[in-house]
């Protein structure tokens, strides 16, 4: 049984709860059937009105390509029938992202920030009448949703937003004055979603932040679309309020408790951006081959020589398991399931960098005309770039799952200790804390669901499980509190994590193919599993011996001697 309502953070405990990854989840008939009708739709409309490379060079989406989507129903995809949206769970809505941005990143950035980041609020906690009144107007698209949480000396750390929210005596109008930075569809959004203070600044302690839905009007005023290395044809302008009116019944959610409404929004923002880098590195893989089979260097295709198949496969395994904890995230989703919160983190951390490799081996492979101007690879590795970045850079979100995942072991920790200290009152805690280890000392849990097929990836991935335990119960001994500043073990923990993840939905997908079409029908899935099975291996055997074995100190010390002296302080001559 899990430990806790999350897949990965039951792994931190050193636990496997299959149920929550067997069987690999899809939707229903009706509902596959209601999702190909719209990628039918998407398809279409894309091949006959989607210049990417147009919208790249203007640097915008060009209004009938806006309306196309309008009338496509894109804008509505996750809001309720009712509403008048699609209805879309999780599952479908991403398969749509991912459709878009296979041919236009911007597109699906447009989309999906109006939905995943500007409707979702609302969907979560909206009252009735907020949402009567905005959601059929943003379901069509007449009204585009954005999100206004960064600001120029606030990005991941809302301590520092400084847009400040000031209620009437009369207890009926906000007035909000401060600027957002990079808000997404913040040139044309209708209803902008904004996060301010409702209490003194003060860098010292945590603000309370309210949410607001701001109407476009007075005293909203929008700044340029400044060109951007890639996603260029995205509306990221900064956001000024000048004294907004915002009347009472616009708050969202509970007033001060705005940062809970922006981490459950952010969740689903994460999820939606590792499903368009599912749709790039589709594009980006067939672009490879095709080159690789069709350029002739040597008397032969490139794609014969082994550094190219070396690409191709990583881009292939790579690609295969990205998808796969995607789609196994939002069928939790789906599935309603608690908390998935760092799943949907791991899923655009790992999305993004996979992308990114994906992209620079696929410029590599078209070599020099993929350096050029107007081919897509040029484009596509600009556009990839941001992904790191967006929706909590991906430094931060390590330390996020690192730490939330480590919250639970550490809280056992502590009751252990508070259990020796009064071993009268503790005695239950003291037994489940000895059978536990006696599990993890003399067994290991197991994954008993997945096909035998893939029973030496089974294998690793129990091994791995039990060795991540045992290396996290380490290192809360070894510090304490102060892993809270240890980034370079965070990073190692989150990476650990992230392979983890990657490995049981790859197993669980595999298992499922296996099921339906038998060994020698999942013959590929089942080499893709075993390739990323091997990757994942290689790397977690590393992260795991570099918690005992490092040169974290020494690489410290050589940045902080950059800051001293402000330069690369060495010259040949």
């Amino acid at each position: 049984m899990a430990m806790e309502e999350s897949f990965l953070k039951s792994v931190f405990h050193g636990a496997i709860p299959e149920e929550m990854v067997f069987p690999y989840p899809e939707p229903g008939r009706e509902q596959r059937e209601h999702i190909g009708l719209i990628l039918d739709g998407v398809r279409s409309f894309a091949r006959k009105h989607v210049d990417a490379g147009a919208i790249d060079r203007e640097a915008d989406i060009p209004e009938s390509v806006l309306q196309g989507m309008r009338d496509l129903g894109l804008f509505g995809l996750t809001i309720p029938t009712e509403y008048g949206g699609a209805g879309l769970g999780a599952t479908g809505f991403a398969r749509i992202i991912q459709e878009l941005a296979g041919y236009d990143a911007s597109l699906a950035v447009t989309v999906g920030a109006h939905l995943s980041l500007g409707t979702s609020g609302l969907l979560l906690f909206g009252t009735e009448a907020q949402r009567r009144r905005l959601l059929p107007g943003m379901a069509r698209g007449e009204h585009i949703g954005a999100f206004a949480l960064t600001e120029a000396g606030a990005g991941s750390d809302a301590a520092g937003i400084q847009t400040r929210a000031e209620l009437d005596r009369a207890g009926e109008t906000w007035t909000l004055d401060g600027t957002k930075a990079w808000v997404t569809n913040g040139g044309r959004a209708g209803v902008i979603t904004v996060f301010a203070r409702t209490t003194a600044f003060d860098m010292r302690s945590k603000p309370r932040l309210t949410a607001f839905l701001v109407e476009a009007g007075e005293g909203v005023v929008r700044g340029p679309n400044d060109l951007k290395l890639g996603l260029r044809a995205t509306s990221t302008p900064w956001v000024r309020f000048e004294g907004a009116k915002v009347p009472s019944e616009n708050v969202l959610g509970e007033a001060g408790r705005g940062f809970r409404v922006a981490m459950e929004v952010l969740n689903g923002g994460r999820l939606s951006l590792a499903a368009g880098c599912v749709g790039m590195c589709r594009r980006l893989i067939r672009l490879s081959v095709d080159r690789a089979q069709e350029r002739r260097a040597f008397g032969r295709t490139i794609g014969e020589f082994g550094m190219i198949k070396d690409k191709v496969a990583r881009m292939m395994a790579e690609t295969f398991a990205l998808e796969s904890m995607v789609y196994l995230t939002t069928g939790m989703v789906d599935a309603k399931v608690p908390d998935w919160s760092l799943e949907s983190a791991i899923c655009k951390v790992f999305g993004s960098e996979v992308l990114w490799r994906a992209a620079d081996d696929a410029l590599q492979i078209a070599a020099g005309i993929g350096y050029q101007q107007p081919h897509p690879c040029e484009r596509m590795l600009r556009d990839a770039r941001a992904n790191p970045i967006f929706e909590g850079t991906n430094e931060v979100l390590r330390a996020f799952v690192a730490l939330s995942g480590m919250q639970g072991p550490g809280r056992k920790l502590s009751e252990v200790v508070r259990a020796i200290r009064e071993p009268i009152k503790g005695m239950g805690l003291m037994y489940e804390f000895a059978m536990q280890r006696a599990r993890t000392t003399f067994g290991r849990e197991r994954m008993n669901r997945a096909h035998n097929t893939l029973r030496r990836e089974v294998v690793i991935f129990e091994e791995y499980v039990a060795h991540f335990q045992k290396s996290i119960d380490k290192v809360l001994r070894r510090h304490g509190k102060d892993i809270a500043e240890m980034q370079f073990t965070q990073r190692r923990v989150a990476d650990l994590a992230t392979d983890l993840y990657a490995m049981a939905a790859v197993i669980s997908r595999t298992t499922r193919a296996i099921e339906r079409k038998g060994e020698e029908g999942a013959r590929r899935e089942v080499e893709l599993t075993m390739a990323f099975s091997n990757m994942a291996e290689r790397r977690m055997a590393a992260n795991l011996a570099d918690f005992d074995d490092n040169d974290d100190e020494q690489r410290k010390g050589v940045a902080e001697q950059a800051y001293i002296d402000n330069k690369y302080n060495f010259n040949i001559m």
